[in-house]
């Protein structure tokens, strides 16, 4: 269930060509980016559930499902 706030993620960043948008949370948008670059997400993350099932993004996925809709913390990035 999404909060009161929503961001648009682009599923292949604008900067690799994609139009395509899904709402989601502020705080896992700031995670999808932190965790994988545009060019792996254009080439490698574009479909939803092959990102999902990225051992790092389940493990924060699986961290934050109890958490209320609007939690909010800080995020680190994570790839180089």
């Amino acid at each position: 269930m999404l909060g009161r706030r929503v961001e648009w993620h682009h599923v292949v960043p604008k900067s690799e060509g994609g139009r395509e948008t899904v709402p989601v949370h502020p705080i896992c948008h700031r995670t999808i980016h932190a965790l994988v670059s545009n060019a792996d997400l254009a080439r490698h993350f574009a479909d939803l559930e092959t990102l999902r099932a990225r051992e790092d993004m389940a493990r924060y996925l699986r961290w934050i499902a109890n958490k209320p809709p609007d939690f909010h913390a800080p995020t680190r990035k994570m790839h180089g």
